[in-house]
């Protein structure tokens, strides 16, 4: 990595004239910012200024920026983070701020307490729910109660707690997918409700091949101080008996708009499609086709989609160019975590690897992993018209 942002791919999905999925842009996210002494490089991969999203129209990539994202939507962004060259002297960090009483930046929807620097972002929180995820290097999360250390792939969802961001041994770039949401008592944003954190068992047994997908949840349990209340394997894990090796790992639901500032979201229905005005967080694993092809008929595919929570999800025909294409009423943010894959849709097939990322505007598709190993995908699911 350099001082300027790290080429992205970003593949964004559109329909001909016929409803035919199709790629309508294939390359570099079009909104990047370089790096500048009063901030960290970022890239716009999209941006929604209403909920439901629409699914058709401009390029989301090249819509006006502000850090919380449009208050009737969100933005889904990468930023790029720097560690310590050498000894470290904030007298001469432009960036170093030192902490300070909570204040409201003033575009609003964000609060600071400082404590900035070249490698570390100021203790802030924003009215949002975000779903995090390391893609490169390293990032550390700092809680009022303690720090974090990631690995790449582990997700966090940050449910509007105040945070800091550091790389104190290498850079790191995180993708981040920030949704709108509300404070029921104003800046204090302390979660709301009793639902227990639901943790995966102890004994819980996955699929040869499949990685456990880290959950790290954190939010304000008391007012100006910030709690990690969960981070282990998510305990929502689908199967499908027909694909070894395959799982469905969910982590996180919104189910309204704005978003609820909440304690735990996986007691909610499972399904594919995100719920009205939501969101729904997977990590997904894919198996080696080799390990199902010519296995799989319309009789495997319906039980697959009605375990899922979505049997309306399935397009699936003989005719079809993979069994298991699907469509959703949704706009899904898919971030290739591991591995190499194929995006099938009904027009083309897409070669994607580890690092690139998929824009799904309801697009009827299939992910085909023609490779020996497993590849794992990262998919925010939200709810679009």
């Amino acid at each position: 990595m350099n001082g300027g942002m790290t080429p992205i791919r970003r593949l964004v999905t559109g329909n001909d004239a016929e409803g035919r999925s199709k790629v309508v842009w294939d390359g570099p996210a079009p909104d990047v910012h370089p790096l500048t002494p009063q901030a960290n490089p970022w890239t716009d991969f999209w941006v929604w200024k209403e909920t439901p999203m629409p699914m058709a129209g401009e390029d989301g990539g090249n819509l006006a920026y502000d850090f919380p994202g449009p208050i009737g939507g969100g933005h889904f962004r990468a930023v790029e983070g720097f560690a310590p060259k050498g000894k470290y002297d904030p007298a001469s960090d432009p960036k170093h701020t030192p902490p300070h009483a909570p204040k409201m930046r003033p575009h609003g929807r964000t609060w600071d307490r400082g404590g900035k620097n070249s490698h570390t972002s100021d203790m802030h929180k924003t009215e949002t729910i975000d779903y995090a995820i390391l893609f490169k290097g390293e990032r550390n999360l700092i809680l009022d109660d303690g720090e974090v250390s990631w690995r790449p792939g582990d997700i966090v969802i940050d449910v509007g707690a105040y945070h800091q961001w550091t790389s104190p041994r290498q850079d790191g770039l995180v993708l981040y997918d920030m949704i709108s949401a509300r404070f029921v008592d104003g800046p204090v944003g302390l979660a709301q409700g009793h639902d227990p954190v639901m943790r995966a068992p102890a004994n819980q047994k996955l699929p040869d091949g499949v990685k456990p997908a880290r959950r790290i949840v954190c939010l304000d349990k008391e007012p100006g101080r910030s709690s990690l209340v969960s981070d282990g394997p998510t305990p929502d894990v689908r199967l499908d008996a027909a694909r070894p090796g395959f799982a469905s790992q969910r982590m996180w639901v919104t189910d309204s708009f704005p978003a609820k500032i909440v304690f735990e979201t996986l007691h909610l229905p499972h399904t594919i499609e995100p719920p009205k005005n939501g969101s729904v967080l997977r990590s997904v694993t894919i198996p080696p086709d080799a390990a199902w092809k010519g296995k799989v008929s319309s009789t495997e595919v319906e039980a697959y989609f009605r375990s899922m929570g979505s049997p309306r999800a399935s397009t699936y025909s003989a005719k079809a160019p993979h069994p298991y294409m699907q469509k959703t009423r949704s706009i899904d943010f898919c971030v290739i975590q591991e591995g190499s894959v194929v995006l099938v849709l009904d027009t083309q097939e897409v070669e994607m690897k580890e690092g690139e990322i998929a824009i799904l505007r309801g697009a009827n598709h299939a992910w085909s992993n023609r490779s020996a190993n497993p590849a794992v995908i990262a998919i925010a699911s939200h709810d679009a018209m």
